[in-house]
């Protein structure tokens, strides 16, 4: 080593050659690909390591057969001949819920329906807004009249139903007719003998026309 390597900090080569190297060795082989052996997508969709997609539904891992409004228990069902129809029914209670219901929703659209021809012939050549307010005034006015009429008539009804297909033991055409004959004289009771019998021919005439309809369809 020279004067001027000592100062320079140079190593001689000597030194260099004499010192060990620190090459990193590596022997790891990889796998040839092979695209016969690859996975498709829907062995992987299907594989042990991939979610059951059925169990991210809300109802997974439930018992459906516990649950009461999924099912009803048969000994529990109204066995009166007659007394079953579409829905299945576990005496008057329910059918009270589905008659009602089912009756005041369809008499509030026809009455709204009603309303909506009334409000549009009446306001026929005003302002759009002046329109407007007269189509909604008629729709609220005739919907939930005829609504909640047909709904304390239904009500009435299943009741008197109820009651005579108790006493009669069985469900029948004659029991809707006498029924709605009787429901109909009671909604109209306080205006006089003559509307009582035209309410009371027109729901007997109705309910005589739903349980024939029932009958065939069922």
């Amino acid at each position: 080593m020279s004067i001027w390597d000592k100062f320079t900090g140079k190593k001689s080569q000597s030194t260099s050659s004499s010192s060990p190297t620190n090459t990193p060795t590596d022997t790891f082989q990889p796998t040839p690909f092979n695209p016969q052996e690859a996975q498709d997508v829907n062995s992987f969709l299907t594989g042990p390591s991939f979610a059951d997609p059925s169990q991210l539904h809300p109802l997974a891992g439930l018992n459906q057969q516990t649950l009461d409004y999924l099912s009803l228990e048969d000994a529990s069902l109204s066995d009166l001949p007659g007394s079953q129809s579409a829905l299945p029914s576990r005496g008057w209670s329910d059918d009270l819920c589905y008659g009602t219901g089912v009756t005041y929703l369809t008499a509030l659209t026809v009455g709204g329906a009603w309303g909506l021809q009334e409000g549009l012939r009446r306001s026929a050549g005003q302002p759009p807004k002046l329109r407007l307010n007269s189509v909604l005034n008629a729709v609220t006015r005739r919907g939930p009249f005829l609504g909640n009429s047909a709904g304390v008539i239904a009500m009435v009804y299943n009741g008197f139903n109820s009651f005579i297909g108790h006493m009669r033991g069985k469900h029948d055409s004659a029991n809707s007719i006498v029924a709605g004959a009787l429901s109909g004289m009671i909604f109209k009771s306080t205006r006089g003998v003559r509307p009582m019998m035209i309410s009371g021919g027109i729901v007997a005439s109705v309910a005589g026309a739903w349980a024939v309809t029932r009958k065939a369809l069922f």
